[in-house]
Formats: C-alpha cells, structure tokens, sequence
C-alpha cells in the first residue's frame, strides 16, 4: 500500500513538472491596427514556435511556468513578451519597422479612422507599408489597390500619374479619398488627378479601402467607397534609410531619408527627399519629378501629441491621348503624336505639370481616461495646369508634330501675330480645412463620437501662353474687357516649381479666366455598443456647401460675380454584427445620402447661369456580409446594392483631326449597382496564398439628357435619350485574382499575382448599348533578398516583373462603334473606337539600404 502511495505521488509530481500549458494571443499590425497573418512567435532559448494564423492568432504549448515570447514579423519592430502563467497574453502589438521613414509615432487616431477601429465589421481591405513599397515600382499607387475586389485602375497609358480608379463601378469623383483623415478629392468636381500626389509611396504607412458604405465618422458621402491613406510621422528613434531605383524606358529614382528620433524633451524630426525622371512606356510620355517630406514631432506630455506635417510632389509629364485603333494598328501600340522635334530638341503639345504642398497639424489630446480629441488643421496650395496646343498645327508625313514648319509660319506671318502657340490651361487653388473628432467612452460597451469638418476653398482657372513659338505675340479676340482684342507677348514656363509664384496676371490671360469660391461645413455624430459577440452603431452627418464664382473674361466688372448658390446635404448610416462563434460572424448595414451637386454641374457652361437642372443626388445602400476565421484559412463574403439618382456623367474623347478633348455630360441619370465580393485567404508553412472574386452588375436606369462640348466650352449638341439597362463602363463588372508568396530563404521570398478582368465595357457615359472589350488576364511576378548587415542594418534587393507574360489588351475604350459588317476588327472591336493600350510587360529593381 506504501509503495502504491509513492508511485501515485511520483506520477503527480511528474505529471505536473512536464505537463504543458498554452500561450495563446493575437499580433496585431501598429499602424493599420489589424491583424499581422505569418508573424513568428518563438519561446525564447527553445526551438519551440509557431506562426499566427489570419486573424494574427497563435497558440504556444509550454512546459515552464514563465518564459519570455520573441514575436517577429519581417519590415517590422521585434518584440520580447514576458508570461508568468499559461493562457490568454492578449493583443501584441509591433510596429512597422525597415521601412521608408521606420518606426512612427501614430498621429489622428480619432480622424484617421480605420475600420477596426470599431467592432462592426464591413468591406474592407488594407495593404500595409511593406506592400506599397516592394511592389509600386514606377506605378501610381492606385495599382496597390489591384489585387482587391471591385477595383479596376486605368489610364496608366496617358503617362506618368494619369491613372484612375474606381470601386464598385464608381468613378474617382465618387470614391472618397482621405490623408490623414482630411478630404483630397477636388472640391470642384470630386476627381483625382494621381499625378499630384506621386510622393504617397513613398510616404505612405498604409492604405485601407472601405468599398461600399465604409466607416468613416466624417460628413462625407461615398458612393463607391472610402480610401484612407495613412502617412509616416515623426520617428521615434534615429535612423534613416536611402534607395535607388531603376526601370523600363531609362526610368531612375533615388531617395534619402533621416530621422533624429524622439530626445528627451520629447521632440523629433523625420524629413525625406527623392528625384524621379523616365522616358515613359509609350512615346512621348517623359516625366520627372520630386517628392519632400518633413514632420515634426513634439510630445510635451503623455496626454497631449502634436505632429506638423509638410509634403509635396512637383512633377512634369507629357501625355498620350486615345486614338482609334487603326492608328495603332499602322504605327504601333506605343505611337504618340503628340510631340515632335525642333532640330534635335523634343517638344510635345500635350502635359501636366502641378505643384501641390499639403500641410497639417495633428494634435490628440487624452483627456482622461473615458474621452479623448483629435484634430487636424490642414492647407494646400495647387500650383499647375496642362499643357496644349492653340491654333493650326502641322504635321509630318508620319503623323508627328511639324515644329519646324509651325516656327516658319510664326515667323512670316504678316503682322507678327501666332498661327500656333502652346498654352497652359492654369487650374490653381487654395485649400484650408479643420477636421475634429470627440470620442466619449460612455459605458463599458457603449461609445459615442461626435466632430466637425470645416473646408473653404479658392480656385483660380485660366489659360496663358506657355511658348509663342516665333511670333510676336498671341491675339485674343474672346474677351469682353478688351473688345478691340488683346495682345499677349508674356510667356510661362511649364515648370512645377516656377508655377508656385509666377503665373499670369489678369491682363495676360486668355480664353477664360474666372475664380470660385466654395465653403463647406459638416457635422456628424456617432453611437457604438458593442459586446463579445454583438455590435450595433448609428451615424448620421448634416452639411451645408455654399459656391459662388467670378468670371472676369465673359463678363463686364459689374456683372462679373454670378448668384450665390448654398445647398444642404446628409446622411444617415446604420448596421450591426453578431459573432456566432470564434468560426463564423455576420454583418448587415444600409445608409442613405443625400448629397450636393459638385461645383462645376452648378453653373452652366461654365459661366455665371445657374444649371436648373441640379439638385442633390441621392445614394441608398444596402449590405450584408458573412466571415469564416478557421485556424490558417479566412474568408469574406460581401453582398451589395447601391442606387444613385439625379446625378451627373461627364467623358471625354479626342478629335481625331484637330487633336482637341470633346467633352460628353449627361444629366439626370439613375444608377443600380449590385454584387457579390468573395475574398479569401490561407497560409500552410511558408506558403501564404490568396484570392478574391467580385461579380457585380451595374445599369443606368430611365432617360438622361446629352450635352457635347468642345475642348473650349462651346456647345456642340444636346439631346435626350432612354438608357434603361446600358452598362456602366470604365470598370470591370467581373474580376477574380489569385496569389502566393512564398518564404524560399529565410531572407529570400517569391510572390506572384494573377488579375482576370471580364465584363468591361466603354467609357461612353450613359448609354442603351454599350460596347465590351475583350477579357484579359494580367499576371505580375516579383521576389525580395534582404541581407542584413547588423542588428541596426539592412539591405534589401527589390525585383518586379508585371505583365510577366507581356498580355496585349485594350485597358479602356472612350468611343463605343459597332464593327460593320466585311470591316476588319481588332478583337471583335470596330478599328473606328478610339482605345488605350495596357501596358505590356514592364520591370523595375530597387536596392534600399536601411541604418
């Protein structure tokens, strides 16, 4: 009985010294406060680890009682976790690190809001930092954004920063895009032009796009979705990095950064400085360009962060334009007549130049405990315009520009005045806003937000003569202050920097030149509950947005100022979520909008009438959603369907003869945009694969009314027209992607993306019959080598490939001509279509040095 008493006591004493008890917790990625998939958790002085799963969930077992975690993540701060105890360690959080401007100080926590920010789930993807910089290459940074469901980036062809995206179908001008948490869109009419923010990869911490009704707090009405760019801050600690790059087509880049890290008193600085120039994919689409970055940081206690913020990204580019396709047919797919050669000098009649600095201030204040205050106080100065052609051009036999012949005709002209010039059509402005948020912590499980958003805007449009070209001067004859004409011999250059202070003054200008002012004002509150498995909010926003412009060339000073125009605007959202278990959850949200007419449809052809025909749009979205999280496998179903009413269509093609943009407005048209999005993701070892799917279908509904004008404002034609059932175009309404990367080396990994596009139609406006293109699939290759030097040093080797295969495709088409019948086609397509061409197969390399 004694020897059964010790055996019984030997076995517990062993069973307990060896019995093994489990670490679990969640890693979750700083900056973009997400889950981090892949990172390695490893019992420190053992072998023993493992790696989290898609939720950034792991699970340990250990036979010691306290122990130390090393949590890891490639491109970002490791972190040593101490436990005392086996089970739940909780959120691990680590920030990004070996990146552009390293590890940063989170600033706007209340404005910039991300989605898990809050409990209610919606469609939603987020690309961090270490994404955007191994992958941009020479790209905009909207073709980060590929590799997600329901977007389809374009215009890449035009030239360097002339890309656009759209989500759901619907266009940049109805996609709300945020820095920082302050609004970028154009004030006057809601587009993006990418070419003025080519600095945001470098600058960039993170993106998130929200598709659908998204979750913002702001008074902002998107109708595709919201995309939230999240920039560096100041460092906390010292370093910097520096990077060259190369690619295709003699395109070089290279950037310096440093920080001197947070000192004691609690102040730091980070600046970054980078230069880029290329030749351009197709002919005659050079560019260069620079990019500045500095923030100043200054935390004077633990309640109170302030972050200054200045950047900006002059660039000059020569662009392409749509041509049929017969044209390409005969030249080649990368012909451009947009340029020639006076002797061995290049010049194009088409560009872009612009000159954008953004500024901010951030202060997060905690106030205590339950509440906290978030602002930011923002500007921007836009400096630029495009660059074109006025009056008779001349070409080559082989379709080029003529400069010599036009520079001979300039100087026999009788009396000295331009049969040609080049112009610059000037779009400058001034932007102020202030964006703050309170949040209140009113219970346990119930929060509630409640802000401002105060914007006021001063643009300033018209054309000046950019080259004379020989002549003595320009005459203008469309001016109503000068109806003997006027003379113009003052010439400016095309130039992002010189274009900050020297432009034309009022005399100097020609074919319009007139001001808008347009002051906005939004309120919006919050309601949040949410428990373990249950969440529920409330949000609603009121605005009020008021316009007024002053047109000095079309009318007299008395006249010169139109009407002001003031318009209310609101929205209203709900949803909520339930977690059925730790495997499945589901979510439903709807909102309605109604929201003010952009500045430009106010105000008829571009004068001082006010359009009858404006009113609010009005946006009703319905959404529902199921998630699976399994151990190493995550999958999201998205279910949508948008309606959009009184709004307004604007395109544009070029004359084939005259070279000149026609532009196509129609009014009054409804939308019905509905889908599925499938997106899904796993890991097995060191194989990470993902995928998505999103099959959607969108119409315009009912009559809508056409108006053609030429590249000067003057009306072409108007007509009405019954569009029930056409296809929306400029976005494919069927896309799927498959992707891998995969860990070779501890310090070598391979990634590929594969994009199917199905379902494309014209960019035509609203139409009966629309027009589709041909599917196309694009697959991108690339791989990185890092070779660390010491704890503090590393150098990584970047190398993509895109278009790998070197797929020829038509991206867009902005004519929609059926083939008749015995003509030649290109693909089905009528050769008569004018067409932009994907870009083929193109490389880049990129060398970054961090210390």
């Amino acid at each position: 009985m004694k020897k059964m008493y010790f055996a019984w006591v030997a076995f517990l004493m062993t069973t307990i010294a060896f019995s093994q008890g489990t670490i679990t917790g969640t890693v979750i990625d700083g900056e973009l406060n997400e889950p981090l998939p892949g990172a390695s958790v490893v019992l420190q002085g053992t072998t023993n680890g493992t790696s989290t799963d898609f939720d950034g969930q792991f699970k340990i077992e250990t036979t010691k009682n306290t122990g130390t975690l090393l949590v890891s993540y490639i491109g970002y701060t490791s972190k040593k976790v101490a436990f005392t105890s086996a089970g739940d360690i909780g959120r691990i959080v680590l920030e990004p690190d070996a990146e552009q401007l390293g590890e940063v100080v989170v600033i706007g926590t209340g404005i910039i809001d991300l989605a898990n920010d809050r409990e209610t789930p919606i469609a939603v993807s987020s690309i961090p930092a270490k994404q955007i910089q191994e992958k941009i290459g020479t790209q905009d940074i909207t073709m980060t954004m590929v590799n997600t469901p329901s977007v389809y980036v374009a215009g890449q062809s035009s030239g360097y920063g002339d890309s656009r995206m759209s989500v759901r179908g619907f266009g940049q001008d109805n996609t709300a895009f945020l820095l920082n948490g302050q609004p970028i869109n154009g004030m006057e009419d809601g587009l993006m032009y990418w070419s003025n923010w080519s600095g945001l990869a470098d600058i960039a911490n993170g993106v998130q796009i929200q598709r659908g009704l998204g979750s913002s707090k702001l008074a902002i009405s998107s109708v595709g979705g919201t995309v939230n760019f999240v920039t560096k801050a100041t460092d906390k600690k010292e370093g910097g990095f520096a990077s060259f790059g190369m690619a295709n087509d003699s395109y070089y880049k290279g950037t310096l950064g440093y920080s001197t890290g947070m000192n004691e008193n609690g102040f730091g600085v980070s600046v970054m400085l980078s230069h880029w120039q290329g030749n351009g994919y197709n002919d005659g689409t050079e560019g260069y360009g620079q990019n500045y970055f500095i923030s100043f940081g200054y935390a004077p206690s633990d309640r109170h962060n302030l972050n200054f913020l200045l950047t900006g990204a002059p660039q000059y580019h020569d662009q392409n334009y749509s041509k049929p396709i017969s044209t390409y047919l005969e030249y080649g797919r990368k012909y451009n007549n947009n340029y020639g050669y006076l002797g061995d000098k290049f010049i194009s009649e088409r560009g872009n130049y612009y000159h954008k600095p953004v500024a901010n201030l951030n202060w997060d204040f905690d106030i205590n405990d339950k509440s906290q205050l978030s602002t930011v106080l923002y500007a921007s100065w836009g400096r630029g315009g495009s660059v074109g052609n006025v009056g008779s051009r001349v070409r080559t036999e082989d379709g080029y520009i003529n400069w010599g012949a036009i520079v001979a005709n300039n100087e026999a002209s009788a009396d000295g005045s331009s049969t040609y010039a080049l112009r610059n059509s000037v779009n400058n402005h001034s932007w102020y806003g202030l964006v703050t948020n309170y949040n209140l912590e009113l219970s346990d499980n119930l929060d509630w937000n409640v802000g401002f958003d105060l914007r006021t805007y001063k643009g300033s449009h018209f054309r000046q003569i950019h080259d004379l070209l020989g002549a003595d001067y320009f005459e203008d004859n469309g001016n109503v202050r000068y109806p003997s004409g006027n003379q113009i011999t003052a010439t400016f250059k095309a130039n992002p920097w010189s274009a900050l202070t020297n432009y034309a003054d009022e005399g100097e200008r020609y074919a319009w030149d007139y001001d808008e002012r347009i002051n906005y004002g939004g309120i919006f509150t919050q309601l949040e509950y949410a428990v373990d498995d249950f969440s529920l909010f409330v949000q609603g926003a009121a605005s009020s947005q008021s316009h007024v412009r002053w047109d000095r060339y079309q009318y007299d000073e008395a006249n010169e100022e139109s009407e002001k125009v003031t318009n209310p605007g609101f929205n209203v959202k709900a949803g909520g979520s339930y977690k059925i278990d730790g495997v499945h959850s589901i979510y439903a949200n709807t909102g309605y909008y109604s929201r003010q007419p952009y500045h430009d449809n106010i105000y008829l052809n571009f004068g001082n009438e006010i359009n009858p025909l404006t009113e609010n749009e009005k946006i009703f979205g319905l959404e529902a959603g199921y998630g699976l999280r399994l151990n190493n496998f995550s999958a999201n179903i998205n279910l949508y369907r948008t309606s959009w009413e009184d709004r307004v269509v604007t395109s544009a093609t070029t004359d084939d003869i005259t070279g000149e943009q026609i532009y196509t407005s129609n009014y009054g048209v409804k939308q019905l945009h509905s889908g599925i999005e499938i997106d899904a993701k796993g890991h097995i070892n060191q194989l990470m694969l993902r995928g998505f799917l999103s099959i959607g279908n969108w119409e315009y509904s009912g009559d809508s009314r056409t108006v053609v004008r030429d590249e000067d404002r003057n009306l072409l034609s108007e007509v009405t027209e019954d569009v029930d059932g056409g296809k929306v175009g400029d976005a494919a309404q069927l896309t799927f992607g498959l992707g891998a990367d995969y860990q070779i080396l501890e310090n070598f990994s391979a990634d590929a993306d594969y994009r199917f596009y199905d379902k494309l139609y014209a960019d035509v406006g609203a139409v009966k019959e629309n027009l589709e293109l041909p599917s196309f699939g694009i697959l991108d290759l690339g791989a990185t080598y890092n070779f660390p030097i010491s704890a503090e040093n590393n150098l990584s080797l970047r190398v993509n490939v895109n278009n790998a295969l070197h797929k020829i495709y038509i991206s867009e088409l902005t004519s929609a001509d059926l083939p008749v019948a015995g003509e030649q086609t290109y693909d089905g397509i009528a050769l008569s279509n004018y067409a932009y061409f994907g870009l083929g197969r193109t490389w880049n390399v990129s060398l970054r040095y961090s210390f």
